[in-house]
């Protein structure tokens, strides 16, 4: 059971650990991720469901660090060109 809501675990996390453990950590939960994914490609078993998990665990921790005042637009812009290269 969760007693406290997910922004504030990020945030009590951040206080805990600091904004340069937290970068750390999500390079190398990015990391494992990609270890995860190369072992796919070759077949081999994996937990990449689990390696997403942390990986958007560390992700919303960098938005907390870095906020978020241009994601939302970044990641419009970013799907209209994705679109339009479906389109064309």
């Amino acid at each position: 059971m969760i007693r406290m809501d997910t922004k504030e675990i990020y945030k009590k996390t951040i206080e805990k650990w600091g904004k340069t453990a937290q970068v750390l950590m999500a390079i190398e939960e990015m990391s494992e991720l990609t270890k995860e994914l190369l072992k796919d490609l070759r077949g081999k078993s994996c937990s990449i469901q689990e390696e997403i998990v942390d990986v958007e665990i560390m992700l919303e921790q960098l938005k907390e660090i870095f906020g978020t005042e241009y994601i939302d637009i970044f990641r419009k812009s970013k799907l209209q060109r994705l679109e339009a290269m479906l389109d064309g």
